[in-house]
């Protein structure tokens, strides 16, 4: 009997616990100073109290939101571009890519980040995943998809941009990612995930 007592006494002490903690963990009051606002982002102070009282801060860019667009030619050949970075001050090969309108459905940003970008308008815009770019200093949500049916047009690049097409098949743009010719994260991660994918598919097939 003193062990069944004490059995339940140590639970509802656990409980108790547990429930401190996650009371603890609501009640922490968290304030947010922003520090910069840009065209495409801000830089914010989150300000917060930890558990044994505390006080804590860091730092964070607040982003909107963006989509990267795997735009398919054929089965086995893919549009890349070749994209200066004025923050890396490179050009870099990458998958087409824009940050959302405020509001904006990800998959309206990529028909239209991919027909600003490259020209070619998709008959279909299918999503494939979503990842977090850096989330130990930035909230920015990526959105991948998969463009196919394509028909080719005029670009409308921003004046800042400069931006050109580049296709390849697609065993060379995977290739790309593995021998350093691609260097940019969110282009590595979305050709990979379709990869992936493609060899699924092709498995389930045979």
């Amino acid at each position: 009997m003193l062990h069944c007592l004490s059995y339940q006494a140590a639970l509802h002490r656990a409980n108790i616990d547990a429930l401190d903690a996650v009371t603890r963990k609501c009640t922490m009051q968290k304030t947010t100073q922003e520090l910069l606002a840009t065209k495409r982002f801000r830089v914010v102070q989150h300000q917060w109290t930890s558990p044994t009282g505390e006080p804590l801060q860091r730092e964070s860019i607040q982003h909107p939101g963006a989509v990267t667009i795997i735009p398919m030619l054929t089965s086995n050949s893919v549009c890349l571009i070749r994209n200066h970075r004025i923050a890396v001050d490179e050009t870099l090969i990458e998958l087409p890519a824009g940050t959302r309108e405020p509001a904006e459905q990800p998959q309206n940003t990529a028909l239209r980040e991919l027909q600003e970008e490259t020209g070619y308008r998709a008959g279909s815009m299918e999503p494939l995943a979503d990842f977090y770019l850096s989330p130990g200093i930035l909230n920015e949500r990526m959105f991948v998809f998969v463009a196919t049916d394509l028909s080719a047009g005029p670009t409308a690049l921003e004046p800042e941009e400069e931006i050109e097409t580049l296709i390849t098949d697609w065993d060379d743009a995977i290739a790309m990612t593995i021998d350093g010719r691609i260097r940019d994260a969110k282009t590595i991660a979305a050709l990979h995930l379709y990869d992936r994918r493609r060899r699924d598919t092709s498995d389930t097939r045979s």
